[in-house]
């Protein structure tokens, strides 16, 4: 491309075109620049929507980028759109979803040890979600299955990576005081976020 200009305005189209998440390598290749490239040109997008206090911001997920609205103009949006009947995820929904967030790469065996009860109807709520998704399988006896956490899991929660998972001492005992504090500012999932949800 010609410019770190033109290629910055090639990817804001991208992303309004995209919707969803756009990875910066597949972003590069449309714009004919590096993955490096394209990164760069992302963050300082990002920063520059950021110190203007826009109402559309950059939000990033991994190495892949999409457009969002700013969480302090919630209610302007809300009253705006049609109104949508909110629903949450369900505590033990909640509860299999941090398990899974903290423990990963996890069986069901070890979350339902965990929990005291089986999980396998939430574990297929949420996967098909795409919360939760099957990683790889256990080097143990039967070789079962193991479950990690998705990029949808990120971009609903608003985490850029794992990394930013609130730390915890021991996700058992913190199941016992307070499962929602698990995802941080006390964030709760609910329909107008992720669609209709019947997990539990």
């Amino acid at each position: 491309m010609q410019s770190k200009k033109v290629a910055k305005s090639a990817l804001e189209s991208l992303m309004f075109i995209w919707g969803e998440p756009l990875d910066a390598k597949a972003a590069a290749e449309a714009c004919d620049i590096t993955k490096e490239e394209a990164l760069e040109c992302f963050l300082e997008l990002q920063k520059e929507y950021d110190q203007e206090g826009r109402g559309i911001l950059i939000r990033r997920v991994g190495d892949a980028f999409q457009f969002a609205t700013r969480a302090e103009n919630a209610d302007y949006v809300e009253k705006l759109c049609t109104p949508v009947k909110l629903r949450k995820l369900s505590q033990a929904a909640l509860e299999v979803l941090a398990i899974v967030a903290y423990k990963q790469p996890v069986t069901k065996a070890e979350i339902d040890a965990i929990r005291g009860i089986k999980s396998d109807r939430i574990m297929e709520g949420l996967q098909k979600k795409e919360l939760v998704r099957e990683v790889g399988r256990s080097k143990g006896i039967g070789r079962p299955i193991l479950y990690g956490t998705t990029d949808t899991f990120l971009k609903q929660f608003g985490f850029e990576s794992l990394k930013d998972l609130p730390e915890i001492e021991d996700i058992g005992d913190t199941l016992a005081t307070d499962e929602h504090e698990l995802m941080g500012d006390d964030r709760q999932v609910t329909m107008a976020e992720m669609g209709e949800i019947d997990l539990e």
